[in-house]
């Protein structure tokens, strides 16, 4: 990828202490904003994304020149109204469209850290993305969106920061990764690091890279993002241009050809290492463990208003997961709302076309604000 000094980024000067133990400061966080921030600051919503999104949620990313990963939802009159809302939404710490990651160069080699960058968690993340209120001089988010690895910063946010956004919108995520999410990273994991040209995650000094593995991990992980009946619907055993079996090893089938270009398409925006990382943050994430085994103790300290969503068809994050969370907040009596969108499109509805989620956040959101501004909170 190039043209990264294109991107906009904040140069975080504060020491961060990071979970691994590992120190960092003087750090650059890419960012992206969308519509304007108002006189009284008190319209801005930090939008988190999940793990193969960046800072370019709406719009054409100029890097990729690829459509913004959240367009249906973020823009005039869509669900996040940027006529109404200034959406901020910044690149991950261990990320690779201008954040500070593997692909960084270390100052002590004058080459990309590769694997010899810190080990980073959500947490990690979160702390350094809220550096972004203090550059726009924001007291107060009206909100915190996110879906599957950004409804867990979402999650993380509130329970750092407890009156540092009014609202929360946790969509399709946990509050800790289970065994089956964790295994299926592993895998593609492995697939990257048994790449020839994997190099122990040096591979930039040999200007290769691990794009048969990577390609692989994408496939892999783009099966859980999606429905058994929404595969069986789109692709069935249908056949790629073909009228019969070939009795080989090329795509006979129209799923195998589609997930070979996901795979393909894939390598050309993402880095590796960051992959690796950044799935790692992931598998490490528990909230109810850092709280010993007390969800609610996580958001005890907050008044914030919560609104979570879950998809019938998503069996990476299925609902009981985000009940789990409903349910830690309703002991604690808190402000929390709950809705199941029924769509075959599984976990990643929150991604696509769905007018019942879109409509549901536009909605919440709109009527939310008047609302909280009605009565001068």
């Amino acid at each position: 990828m190039n043209n990264l000094d294109k991107v906009k980024s904040i140069i975080v000067n504060k020491p961060l202490k990071l979970d691994c133990g590992k120190e960092i400061s003087n750090f650059p966080l890419a960012y992206e904003t969308y519509g304007k921030l108002n006189e009284k600051k008190d319209n801005a919503i930090l939008v988190f994304h999940a793990l193969t999104g960046d800072q370019f949620a709406s719009g054409k990313n100029p890097i990729t020149n690829k459509e913004g990963w959240w367009n249906y939802a973020v823009g005039p009159n869509k669900a996040f109204d940027t006529n109404k809302f200034f959406i901020i939404c910044a690149n991950v710490l261990g990320g690779c469209m201008g954040s500070y990651g593997p692909g960084s160069i270390d100052p002590n080699t004058n080459k990309a850290f590769g694997t010899n960058f810190p080990v980073i968690t959500i947490n990690d993340m979160v702390n350094a993305q809220y550096n972004i209120l203090d550059f726009f001089n924001i007291e107060k988010l009206f909100a915190v969106a996110g879906g599957s690895m950004g409804g867990m910063q979402v999650l993380q946010f509130v329970s750092n920061f407890p009156d540092k956004t009014k609202v929360a919108l946790p969509i399709a995520c946990t509050a800790s990764h289970s065994a089956q999410n964790i295994a299926f990273n592993e895998l593609g994991r492995q697939a990257i690091m048994s790449d020839s040209n994997w190099n122990d995650g040096l591979y930039e000094t040999n200007k290769d890279n691990p794009d048969k593995g990577l390609a692989v991990a994408r496939m892999a992980a783009h099966i859980t993002y999606l429905s058994k009946k929404g595969l069986q619907e789109k692709f069935g055993r249908k056949l790629q241009e073909r009228t019969d079996l070939k009795f080989g090893f090329d795509a006979d089938f129209q799923i195998e050809s589609y997930l070979r270009y996901q795979g393909s398409v894939f390598v050309d925006r993402f880095d590796a290492n960051s992959y690796l990382y950044i799935t790692r943050a992931m598998d490490y994430f528990d909230l109810t463990k850092k709280f010993n085994g007390n969800l609610s103790k996580a958001f005890e300290k907050t008044k914030t208003k919560f609104f979570i969503i879950s998809f019938t068809s998503d069996w990476l994050y299925p609902t009981s997961e985000n009940k789990d969370i409903v349910i830690a907040l309703n002991a604690l009596g808190a402000d929390v709302g709950f809705i199941e969108i029924k769509t075959d499109k599984g976990h990643d509805s929150f991604l696509l076309d769905v007018p019942d989620f879109l409509n549901t956040i536009k909605n919440y959101l709109n009527t939310t604000y008047f609302k909280l501004n009605e009565k001068g909170i």
